[in-house]
């Protein structure tokens, strides 16, 4: 489905944040990548998802070439993002934005079914604008809502569980386990979070800009929490959050 072919990235000062990443991920996939801060694990996401472009290799998404196409253009093949720090509209209402990512326009019930997705009561935001005026996990849950809406081949979350309470990100997990439920569509999350690396088909880590393991979690997980010697291991403690 999606496949990354010696991706590299340089920011101007000459920094090599990705170093000829290769990675292939299977519809119907559920993946999460981890690993310490400034791992490139971020940049990783916007490359897939075209916020940046690689400074070399190639991006294939069912076949096509898609390496120099834009956001815009990938979202449109079925590629979506879900920013750590989500974007503002201001002057645009909730419901707006679900109809934006439906693609259609929906009554306030259909659009209401997706806030209550994500633990959201319809009649409080419904109308609100998406402004300062919602706190960063509200307008975390309005996004992920716009993502469940628009139902696309590949979902990518950096970071959802940040802003979120302990009642959403519980929330949130039972969420990704049913966009998992489908055969066709993949989801890759970037996340510290233990119990999402948990729920996770396939774990991958990254250390400076490079994969260093990839694995189901029996094989991953054991190995992230357990090393003996975390400086020669994957800086694990600095990973994983319970």
């Amino acid at each position: 489905m999606l496949k990354l072919e010696n991706i590299s990235f340089e920011v101007e000062n000459e920094k090599e944040i990705l170093k000829d990443v290769n990675l292939t991920i299977e519809k119907g996939k559920f993946i999460a990548i981890t690993g310490p801060n400034g791992g490139g694990k971020s940049t990783l996401a916007r490359i897939i998802s075209g916020v940046l472009k690689p400074t070399k290799g190639k991006i294939t998404f069912y076949g096509e070439d898609i390496t120099n196409l834009s956001i815009t253009e990938r979202a449109q093949r079925g590629i979506s993002f879900g920013f750590q720090q989500p974007v503002r509209f201001k002057g645009i209402t909730v419901h707006d934005l679900i109809n934006i990512a439906k693609g259609e326009e929906l009554s306030v019930m259909d659009a209401s079914h997706y806030l209550s997705e994500v633990g959201l009561c319809a009649k409080d935001y419904i109308h609100r604008e998406l402004n300062d005026g919602l706190s960063g996990g509200e307008i975390k849950r309005i996004e992920i809502a716009t993502v469940i809406a628009r139902n696309t081949k590949l979902s990518i979350f950096d970071e959802p569980e940040a802003g979120i309470d302990l009642w959403s990100f519980n929330h949130l997990i039972d969420i990704f386990l049913k966009m998992h439920q489908s055969q066709e569509n993949s989801i890759v999350i970037i996340s510290h979070q233990e119990r999402i690396l948990d729920v996770a088909d396939e774990i991958i880590a990254m250390v400076d800009g490079a994969i260093v393991k990839r694995g189901v979690k029996e094989s991953v997980l054991p190995e992230l929490l357990h090393c003996e010697d975390p400086k020669n291991c994957l800086n694990c403690h600095d990973i994983l959050e319970a």
